[in-house]
C-alpha cells in the first residue's frame, strides 16, 4: 500500500472510524467496510465486506454510486505470464500472418501453448481460454482441427521458409547443427533406421537446426530421414535461405572438400574443423603465436591453403589430458603403438579450415561458439518435449517440429533477455512463467480489474525492461 493510502486509513482510524478495510487492485484502491456476522449452520463467526467505494491521491474518498455493486468477478484469466509469452513471441505474429493465410492464429495459439509446456491437442483450447489474449484472437482449436493444422503447416514449406527466411535476415554468424528423434509409429514413412552416435540401430529422423550466434536466436528448423549424410543436409537445407555473404559455423562430421567447395561457391564464409585423421594434419604449420583462453595457453599458427586458410591451435591443457589417456590405452594394449604415435602427434591440437582471414584468437573464440546450438537442441527436445514423436505421419511430424521450433524462438526469447539482466543463473525461461503467472486478470462482464503484482514479479519485470504490465 503506498504511503498515501496508509495515511488516509490511519486518519480515518484516528476519527473513531471502525472497520474500514483497503483492498488493491491493478492501480486503485477500494475501500470496504468489514464486520463479522455469526454463521448459524455453521456455528462460527463469519467476516463480511461491504464495498463503499474507491480512494483517489487527488481526489480523496469517492463513494460508490448506488447503482454499482461490489465487483464479483465472473472470470479469472491468466494475466502476467500471458503477457510475458505474447510479449517473447511478437516479432512472430505478423510473420505468420504473412505465411500462412488460413491458420495462422491457430498457428500462433499452439505455439503460445507449446511454450508452457508439451499439451496435448485435446487440452489446446483449455489452456489458451486459462490465459489473456491482448490480440483478441479467435482461433479455432478442436483436437480435430488442430490435427489437419498440423499436417496442412507440415505440408506447406514454402510458408516455413517465408518466417525463416526473415529470421536469417537477422543474424549474421550461424551456426549449423544435427540432431535425431526416434519414433516408434509405422505411420510415418519419412523415420528410416540409421546408427545412432551410441550405435542403436533405430527408425529415427534428423532434425536440422540453424542458430544465429549473434541474436541468440534459432533460425531455422528442417527435418530429414534418418540415413541421410550429414553433408547432403547441408547443401539441401542452405538453399531455403539466404546466408551469404554471412559466416557458417560448422561440426567437423561436415569436413569434406564436397562442403568447402559449396560453400566458397555460395560465398559463405566458414570455419569447418578437419577431422583428426585428416591428412591437412601433415601439413607442416609452425606455433608461432599464442593467447591465453579461460588461463589456458593456446598456441597457434596460420597458413594459406589455396582458396582458404588452415588455423591450428594447441591447447596445452587438452595435449597433457589426452596424452594422459593414450597411455593408459596403450598400457592396457586398447591400441597399438602406431596408433599411439599418430595419436601423441596431434593430442591437444584443433586444425580448422577458414575462408576468414583474421587473427587466430579472433577464429578460435568464434569456433567456441558452436557449442550454443547444443544447448538450444537440449531445449528444444528436452524443455519442450519435441521428442516426443507418436504422430502418425510424415505431415504432422513436419507440423509438430515447427510449432516446437517457434515455441523454442520465443523460449530462446525470454532466455535471452534474462541474460541480458544478469538473471539467468538464477532462472529460467519456465521459473519466469511460473512467477509472473501469479499475476491475475478478473472481469465481471463489463469491468477488468488486474491483481496485484508481488513484489518480485515487479523487480524481474523492471531489470529485464519487459514492461509488459500497463502503467
Amino acid at each position: 500500500m503506498e504511503a498515501w493510502a496508509h495515511e488516509w486509513v490511519q486518519k480515518k482510524r484516528e476519527d473513531g472510524v471502525r472497520g474500514i478495510e483497503i483492498k488493491h487492485f491493478g492501480n486503485s484502491y477500494y475501500v470496504y467496510r468489514s464486520t463479522t456476522v455469526w454463521d448459524k449452520e455453521a456455528k462460527k463467526r463469519r467476516k463480511r465486506s461491504v464495498y463503499l467505494g474507491k480512494i483517489d491521491k487527488e481526489r480523496g474518498f469517492i463513494k460508490r454510486e448506488r447503482e454499482t455493486p461490489s465487483f464479483k468477478p465472473k472470470s479469472i484469466r491468466q494475466y502476467g505470464n500471458a503477457l510475458l509469452l505474447h510479449h517473447a513471441m511478437g516479432d512472430i505474429l505478423p510473420l505468420l500472418r504473412e505465411s500462412f493465410d488460413e491458420y495462422w492464429q491457430e498457428i500462433y495459439a499452439l505455439a503460445i501453448t507449446r511454450m508452457l509446456g508439451m499439451t496435448p491437442l485435446n487440452r489446446v483450447e483449455n489452456v489458451w481460454e486459462r490465459l489473456y489474449d491482448p490480440h483478441k484472437l479467435t482461433p479455432r482449436l478442436s483436437p480435430k482441427l488442430l490435427a489437419a493444422v498440423l499436417r496442412d503447416v507440415g505440408a506447406d514449406r514454402s510458408g516455413q521458409s517465408v518466417i525463416f527466411r526473415e529470421l536469417a535476415r537477422n543474424g549474421w554468424q550461424f551456426v549449423y547443427d544435427l540432431s535425431v528423434v526416434f519414433t516408434r509409429s509405422a505411420g510415418i514413412n519419412f523415420a528410416e533406421l540409421g546408427y545412432h552416435k551410441d550405435h542403436l540401430y533405430l527408425p529415427q529422423i534428423q532434425i536440422t537446426l540453424l542458430y544465429a550466434v549473434d541474436t541468440g536466436l534459432p533460425t531455422m528448423i528442417r527435418a530429414l530421414p534418418g540415413s541421410v549424410k550429414d553433408i547432403t543436409t547441408l547443401t539441401t537445407s542452405l538453399s531455403e535461405v539466404d546466408i551469404d555473404k554471412k559466416i557458417l559455423f560448422l561440426d567437423r562430421g561436415f569436413f569434406s572438400e564436397d562442403v568447402v567447395a559449396f560453400l566458397l561457391q555460395r560465398e559463405i564464409a566458414f570455419l569447418l574443423p578437419a577431422k583428426r585423421n585428416s591428412a591437412l594434419y601433415e601439413i607442416s604449420i609452425h606455433l608461432t603465436q599464442h593467447f591465453f583462453y579461460h588461463e589456458r595457453l593456446i598456441r597457434y599458427g596460420k597458413q594459406r591453403q589455396e582458396a582458404y586458410f588452415l588455423y591450428l591451435f594447441e591447447d596445452a591443457v587438452l595435449r597433457m589430458e589426452e596424452e594422459k589417456t593414450l597411455y593408459k590405452r596403450l598400457d592396457e594394449r586398447k591400441i597399438t603403438r602406431e596408433e599411439f604415435e599418430k595419436g601423441r602427434k596431434n593430442a591437444g591440437r584443433i586444425l580448422i579450415l577458414s575462408s576468414l582471414d583474421r587473427v587466430g584468437e579472433d577464429i578460435f573464440m568464434m569456433y567456441k561458439q558452436r557449442g550454443r546450438v547444443e544447448t538450444q537442441f537440449d531445449s528444444y527436445k528436452n524443455v519442450l518435449n519435441a521428442d516426443w514423436m507418436y504422430l502418425q505421419d510424415d505431415e504432422s511430424v513436419f507440423g509438430h517440429l515447427f510449432i516446437s521450433f517457434l515455441a523454442l524462438y520465443g523460449y530462446c526469447k525470454l532466455e535471452k533477455e534474462l541474460k541480458k539482466a544478469g538473471l539467468l543463473q538464477r532462472f529460467a525461461p519456465a521459473d519466469l512463467l511460473e512467477e509472473f503467472s501469479k499475476v491475475y486478470l478478473f472481469t465481471d462482464g463489463t469491468r477488468e480489474v488486474i491483481s496485484e503484482i508481488p513484489r518480485k514479479v515487479a523487480e524481474l519485470e523492471a531489470k529485464m525492461g519487459v514492461d509488459v504490465f500497463p502503467k
